[in-house]
């Protein structure tokens, strides 16, 4: 995609983000359900990040041309989800967060060289479901103070598309939108380097509330990673027991297709959780846990 930053219209009158971040915050960090479960009687996440950003920014139809016509904006995934209301894309904002792995599960994965470590493979699936229910917070709190919200990828209508430069996407990415709410830039693996790193799960809302957008500490969507600097670094490439990782980026079959045939019945047969997942590129680079 086009490197060139893109200007946001100018803002209408907004709501302090204040008690939102707070909110969001105090939840993650004082719910008991955000928990490991399992052997681990642990937190799954550390404390959030929180990011805001326009349901008009021009860079939702930026990815939108680029990922897919399938991809939705801020507009469409509102519009799907109250047909009978008559709003402006201005008068959408984006609410987005991004739970960082613990320093217990990020310890356990770099020691890690084939399959997910017992708390990593947790944290995909308890630790998923609990990410699910702080979108279900949010929206259930701005609904009480009289704002329509949904969260998009528990959407009705989310579903897994055909992308013909990106393989499979989804109509939702958690990631383009934490972009562009200013929380980090993309990596050599498709994953976003936030201030907190890579090892982290993201989640967001489209509400009806006018919030002030956050303000993007930066213009190219891959410049917190070194490879983009100099060609330099790789380390997650050296870390991806798939070789789905090179200087060109991520493979996307090939990542999916090592963690159908081996991850995940690794972690069926070893830690009895059904689920999909590696995450070993994200862990022991010097992207893991801040911006390099």
């Amino acid at each position: 995609m086009n490197n060139d930053p893109i200007s946001v219209p100018s803002a209408v009158k907004v709501e302090n983000t204040a008690w939102l971040r707070k909110m969001i915050t105090d939840f993650v960090n004082g719910s008991p359900e955000n928990c490991l479960g399992a052997n681990y009687r642990e937190k799954a996440w550390g404390s959030p990040l929180v990011g805001f950003s326009r349901g008009d920014d021009p860079y939702y139809q930026c990815f939108k041309e680029d990922i897919g016509e399938f991809l939705w904006t801020p507009f469409e995934i509102f519009s799907k989800s109250f047909p009978n209301i008559d709003f402006d894309p201005s008068e959408l904002s984006v609410i987005c967060w991004v739970l960082p792995q613990t320093e217990a599960t990020k310890a356990d994965m770099r020691r890690q060289i084939e399959y997910p470590a017992e708390r990593a493979a947790l944290s995909r699936s308890n630790g998923e479901i609990f990410n699910l229910k702080v979108g279900q917070y949010v929206v259930n709190i701005l609904n009480s103070r009289g704002y329509e919200a949904v969260a998009p990828a528990q959407s009705e209508y989310w579903e897994i598309k055909w992308s013909e430069k990106y393989h499979n996407a989804s109509s939702w990415s958690e990631k383009h939108a934490a972009f562009i709410s200013g929380l980090g830039t993309f990596s050599l693996t498709d994953t976003l380097i936030t201030e907190v790193g890579t090892a982290a799960r993201l989640g967001s809302v489209v509400a009806r509330i006018p919030i002030e957008p956050t303000q993007r500490k930066y213009t190219r969507y891959d410049e917190y990673c070194l490879h983009s600097k100099d060609g330099g670094c790789m380390k997650c490439a050296d870390r991806c027991p798939a070789g789905a990782i090179d200087k060109n980026g991520h493979d996307k079959a090939k990542c999916v297709e090592y963690q159908n045939q081996y991850t995940s019945k690794y972690m069926d047969e070893n830690y009895k959780i059904n689920t999909r997942y590696c995450g070993l590129c994200q862990f022991d680079i010097p992207c893991e846990s801040c911006i390099p």
